[in-house]
């Protein structure tokens, strides 16, 4: 052990929240976003007779948000929420970046979070008629986060192995007695 492990947890760590404010960030404008998609997909303007796959896929989620959109507009609240979710777990989530030793239950309950997004997505989408491949997608953001998580908890269990206090490793400031 030498004394980059507080800085690789860290880094990892980062990785892991900035991730989760990214994608809590992206559920606030998704019409635009989606806007973006279906031009790239070219469905913007309506879905063809022949269009197939992930462009259809695509083409009808953008027409469904714009018709809530228009007639609803109060439904876009509950991806303001979720975007809440993902920012408030992501700023529990530097608990484990201040001080991962004393905090290593957060990778647990990540890594636990990141594992229930699978059963969730299948679930969850057949319930709502969501394309399997979709799915998968939605999948891959739990697998995608156990990577820096794992990481990060391995440098923290290293630390907490060679420092028998927070203090010694570095990741908290030593206290200082009157």
């Amino acid at each position: 052990m030498n004394g980059s492990d507080l800085k690789i947890c860290r880094v990892w760590m980062t990785v892991f929240i900035s991730g989760l404010v990214l994608s809590g960030l992206t559920a606030i404008p998704l019409e635009w976003e989606l806007g973006l998609l279906a031009d790239w997909f070219g469905v913007r303007d309506g879905i063809g007779e022949g269009t197939t796959g992930l462009a259809l896929w695509i083409g009808r989620v953008y027409e469904g948000l714009q018709d809530v959109s228009a007639t609803h507009p109060f439904m876009a609240y509950g991806f303001d929420w979720l975007a809440f979710g993902h920012l408030m777990i992501a700023l529990v989530m530097v608990g484990a970046w201040i001080d991962p030793v004393r905090n290593k239950w957060l990778f647990t309950f990540a890594k636990m979070a990141c594992v229930l997004v699978i059963p969730w997505a299948f679930v969850f989408g057949a319930m709502r008629g969501i394309p399997v491949p979709w799915r998968l997608i939605d999948c891959s953001f739990g697998v995608l986060g156990l990577v820096p998580l794992i990481l990060a908890e391995r440098a923290a269990a290293r630390m907490e192995r060679a420092f028998p206090s927070a203090e010694e490793c570095g990741a908290v400031p030593k206290s200082h007695e009157s």
